[in-house]
């Protein structure tokens, strides 16, 4: 869950992204809610003194090259190895860049030879700032980010902006974006939905053309909803939330049962119309007995096509 809140204000904008994590945190179900570029990060300053480098015959910037060599890093060479090259970088070891007292003593090597630590040379103090100030389409941003343990986004996202908007007040040149995998999957859900039914319409006709029946296409609507009670019944068991790729396959399993119904209709007809056996209860079970190998079998094979999907789904990409 991502959410980013747009101002012009700076120190506003904090304050409110402040008090927005707050409410993130209070839903049930919010896990690992921070700010993306959070106020009062702690930084190391360090003010270089001129007259005293001077005295030990150290420039200001072979002593900035140091610092920033050893605790940002510098590559200094390069090296190849089965055909692929690879980049040598210096940098202090992580105990040697954790206290402002390690800052301090770090080396720095005169014209002549001598050797002095940056304490001696420059004004070192720890203090809170900001590392760097969000931008996007040219506004000013804060971002919250967050998990969702527990329960399903769609439900999160809804008591999340309805409290947002009950229990926040935001200035008039201030509001709020929320995106992440939850808005994502709600417009695939809808195009997919959308999509699905200009689909469906064009499959029902091509089925009354095939069918040629007003009375029969309509059995194979009220056959429709039938199909849906073992992934309903399985989604409540296993209570998961509908995704895309549960509504992927329940569009799959529609063209199944349209397929199939054809099948068993056409034999029906078949039975009745070409070998002239009446339409009776007999009729309808041994109709039946006779299609299962076929409407086995194609299920089967489109079962077996979405087994990748269904199994280990949360997977990128499937």
């Amino acid at each position: 869950m991502v959410v980013n809140l747009y101002g012009a204000d700076l120190p506003l904008l904090d304050a409110k992204a402040e008090e927005f994590a707050r409410l993130f945190r209070r839903i049930e179900g919010a896990a690992d809610v921070q700010l993306r570029s959070p106020v009062g990060s702690p930084l190391v300053q360090t003010s270089l003194d001129l007259q005293r480098l001077a005295g030990y015959g150290i420039r200001s910037l072979e002593a900035a090259d140091a610092v920033e060599t050893a605790f940002g890093g510098r590559v200094v060479g390069h090296y190849y190895e089965n055909h692929r090259g690879y980049e040598v970088a210096v940098i202090l070891a992580p105990e040697h860049r954790q206290q402002v007292e390690q800052v301090a003593g770090l080396p720095l090597r005169g014209s002549e030879g001598i050797t002095v630590n940056l304490g001696q040379v420059a004004d070192i103090a720890q203090v809170g700032g900001r590392y760097n100030i969000l931008h996007q389409g040219g506004q000013r941003v804060q971002t919250v980010t967050g998990r969702v343990v527990g329960r399903d986004l769609d439900s999160f996202l809804a008591e999340l902006k309805r409290r947002t908007y009950a229990e926040l007040s935001f200035p008039a040149d201030m509001y709020p974006e929320f995106t992440g995998a939850s808005v994502e999957q709600a417009a695939a859900r809808e195009q997919l939905v959308v999509h699905s039914l200009l689909a469906g319409t064009g499959i029902l006709l091509l089925v009354y053309v095939a069918i040629g029946s007003l009375r029969h296409t309509l059995l194979t609507l009220a056959n429709l909803p039938f199909s849906l009670v073992g992934g309903v019944v399985g989604g409540v068991l296993a209570d998961t939330s509908l995704s895309v790729g549960a509504l992927v396959g329940f569009v799959t399993l529609f063209g199944i049962t349209v397929r199939n119904t054809i099948m068993l209709v056409s034999h029906y007809r078949h039975l009745v119309e070409k070998e002239g056996v009446p339409w009776d209860l007999l009729t309808v079970v041994v109709g039946a007995q006779q299609r299962p190998p076929s409407i086995l079998m194609t299920a089967l094979v489109t079962a077996l096509a979405m087994l990748p999907i269904a199994i280990d789904s949360d997977n990128p990409g499937r």
